[in-house]
């Protein structure tokens, strides 16, 4: 029988799968309320049919590169 490993089968070059709310928490070490706030400050959120939140990490690491921009020339 094949491992759960050689039965995943990769993603098509270029196509990066969205990522929960918990999972961008964790990858930038961030609470829920900060989160929050960073979507309230215009960060890009997925619709998702099965409810809840989903972020696709390149949009929001441009989205956070544009706000460091900002930041630094005001």
């Amino acid at each position: 029988m094949p491992t759960k490993a050689e039965r995943v089968t990769p993603l098509p070059p270029g196509l990066l799968p969205l990522v929960s709310q918990p999972q961008l928490e964790t990858y930038y070490g961030v609470s829920d309320w900060t989160v929050l706030k960073w979507i309230k400050d215009g960060m890009p959120v997925e619709p998702y049919v099965g409810g809840g939140r989903r972020f696709d990490l390149a949009l929001v690491k441009e989205w956070h590169a544009e706000r460091t921009q900002l930041a630094a020339t005001a």
